[in-house]
This record gives structure tokens, C-alpha cells and sequence, in this order.
């Protein structure tokens, strides 16, 4: 038998889980931000099919999103109903006879799997998440991760689609950079310079212009990618936390520095109650600022002894908001806790699978 790696994609994922339990709304554009009200200041979470062929994606406004589509209904955020149901895709995954399940996030994962037929095994895997859940998926089929998470797009949705190194370049190589899993607009500039634009031209380039201009890992990395990627290893090892935060979008600007200094801190008892629960303790702080209208910074400072205390987290994110020296109104704020590493240190990823595939 052949080792595969699969990668497995909810449709829709959290849309679809509103209408599970909303099955009036089937057939409707629908729309999950927020406290789903397009009045307020939210991003869209998820679309329906129906919603996105307005032009809604993930991210936009969720005032955007209402003038595109007037008739869209629009739903709230409901995390904990979203994490009992992926809970159950990925129980659902794990118990399918030898699959690896590499967990990357609510809604997808990819399964390494020794099979002869792996659109079979793609489609038995499709059958048994519809049948625990009452959802669907689409499975990518690849000899590496990249090519099988790349080709679940083609199978969009509830399909099932092979992307190998035989059909790599026939397949992505006219397609822009930027259609590549990892490569977004701004690598995408850079490379144009390079004379780059297309996965062929990224695919056939020599590794040293890449070096010259990424660095000795991005630029293989790059190259790599180009060429659908080298790794076939599924990692099922637990996933560990390096860092807590939260933010918050205000639905009115901040200006006032009292209130700034009362968001800060409101958001540093959020993270340090996460760091409490985890058992470690903040080396690191993160702030995330969004200045009016959409001007979005992050800065960074390690602390010189780890801390469990939200005065001194908050009063760090607030020095390094006074270091943008940017007197905007305030629109969002974000606070992010790095810790420390768990005793003994992270630990290596179990693998599975063969490194170095074609």
C-alpha cells in the first residue's frame, strides 16, 4: 500500500452547523459575525455558498457585507456549539482504521494513511463525518501536505480531488503565487521583482535569487513550494499552546486615554485568567492596535521575569502603544500572552509518514 495524505475540509463549517439546527435557512445567504447585527462593528466569521456569491468572505465588515446583500441573515458567533461539533469531526476522523489525524483547526485536518485506493478512503472518510455530524466535507488528495491542501479547493464542495507531482505543474503551475498555501500579497511582491508570478516560474527558479532576497530558509522554503512542497509527515502529536490572548473591536473609537488604559486591562485579566488555567506563566507580551479607520500594528517586548500579573501585562501593552506615537482614535485592541514553555520543553512532533516525497 501507498502512504496518503488526505486533507479533510468542513463546507462551510460554521454556516453549516446555524443550519443544522436553523433548517429553514437552507438555501438562504447566511452570514455568522459578531452578535449579528450589521450595525455593529464585527467581521464575518463564515458565509453560506449562497452568501459568497455576493462576495462575501471571511473578514469583511459585517457593514460591507449587509450592502452587498440586503436580504442576508445574519447570526451571531456561538463558540462553544462550533467547538463541540469540530470535537466530533475530529473523533470522528481519529476513529477511521489506521488514519493519523494532524488537527489544524476547528474545521480541517489532514489524515495520513497507507491505502491502494484513496479516493475510497477519501469517500468512506466523507460518508462517516455525514453520518456522526450531519455535515459535509472536501477531501484533498496529495503525495505531499501541500499538494493535498492545495487540492482540496478543486474539490470544493463535497468532493473529493488528487494533486500529485505528475499533475502539479498542469494543474497549478499558471496560477499566480499567491495561490499557493502560505504565499500571500506581500511575498507575492516581492517575488515580482524576481520576475516571478506564476507556481511554474517559482518552480523553476534557481534557489540562490530566492536566498539573496528571503533568507537560507524562507527562500527554500519558497522553492519548495513552488514545486508542491517535499513532506508527506502527518504530525497527530497534542497540540500545546504557546500563547493566550484576546482582543476586542470597540463600537466607538476609543480617545479618551482612561478608557484605553480601562480596555488594557480588561483584556489583560482575560489573558492572565487563560494563563492560570494553563498553568504558565506570561514571558512575552503582544499588543495589537487597529487605529481609525483600519490601520492595524503589533508590537512586542519580553518581560524580564515571567508574570501571572494582569497590572504589569497591561501596563506592558500600554508602554508599547505609546512607542507607535499615534494619537488616532482606537478601534480595536489586542492583548497576547507568550508563556513559558511547559516543563521538559515542547515536545517533538510524532510523525508519520515519509519526509522527502516527490
Amino acid at each position: 500500500m501507498t502512504w496518503w495524505v488526505l486533507h479533510v475540509d468542513m463546507d462551510q463549517f460554521l454556516a453549516a452547523v446555524e443550519l443544522l439546527r436553523r433548517p429553514e435557512l437552507v438555501g438562504l445567504p447566511v452570514i455568522v459575525g459578531g452578535r449579528g447585527d450589521p450595525t455593529q462593528r464585527a467581521v464575518v466569521s463564515t458565509a453560506s455558498y449562497e452568501a459568497r456569491a455576493f462576495g462575501i468572505r471571511s473578514g469583511m465588515p459585517l457593514k460591507t457585507a449587509v450592502r452587498r446583500c440586503p436580504d442576508a441573515v445574519f447570526l451571531p458567533v456561538d463558540l462553544p456549539t462550533y467547538q463541540a461539533a469540530s470535537e466530533q469531526v475530529m473523533a470522528t476522523l481519529r476513529a477511521h482504521p489506521g488514519a493519523v489525524v494532524q488537527v489544524l483547526g476547528w474545521d480541517e485536518a489532514f489524515v495520513g494513511i497507507d491505502t491502494d485506493d484513496p479516493e475510497d478512503t477519501a469517500r468512506g472518510l466523507q460518508r462517516a463525518v455525514l453520518a456522526a455530524t450531519g455535515l459535509h466535507c472536501s477531501v484533498g488528495i496529495g503525495d505531499t501536505l501541500v499538494r493535498a491542501k492545495i487540492a482540496t479547493d478543486f474539490g470544493k464542495p463535497r468532493g473529493v480531488y488528487r494533486l500529485t507531482a505528475a499533475t502539479w505543474l498542469d494543474v497549478m503551475g499558471e496560477r499566480p503565487v499567491s495561490a499557493l498555501w502560505g504565499v500571500g500579497a506581500r511575498t507575492a511582491d516581492r517575488l515580482e521583482p524576481l520576475g516571478i508570478r506564476t507556481v511554474a516560474q517559482l518552480a523553476m527558479t534557481e534557489e540562490a535569487p530566492l536566498i539573496v532576497e528571503f533568507g537560507p530558509n524562507t527562500g527554500g522554503h519558497l522553492r519548495n513550494l513552488g514545486r508542491g512542497g517535499t513532506s508527506n509527515t502527518v504530525d497527530d502529536a497534542p497540540w500545546v499552546a504557546r500563547a493566550h490572548g484576546h482582543e476586542s473591536t470597540y463600537q466607538c473609537d476609543l480617545t479618551d486615554p482612561a478608557d484605553v488604559v480601562a480596555a488594557l486591562r480588561t483584556l489583560a485579566d482575560q489573558v492572565v485568567a487563560d494563563l492560570r488555567a494553563e498553568g504558565r506563566a506570561c514571558s512575552r507580551v503582544h499588543l495589537k492596535v487597529r487605529f481609525a479607520p483600519f490601520f492595524t500594528f503589533t508590537k512586542v517586548r519580553k518581560l524580564t521575569e515571567p508574570t501571572y500579573d494582569a497590572e504589569l501585562i497591561a501596563a506592558t501593552a500600554l508602554e508599547l502603544l505609546h512607542q507607535l506615537h499615534d494619537t488616532r482614535p482606537i478601534r480595536l485592541l489586542g492583548v497576547r500572552a507568550e508563556m513559558v514553555p511547559p516543563e521538559g520543553g515542547y515536545a517533538p512532533p510524532r510523525t508519520h509518514g515519509r519526509r522527502g516525497a516527490p
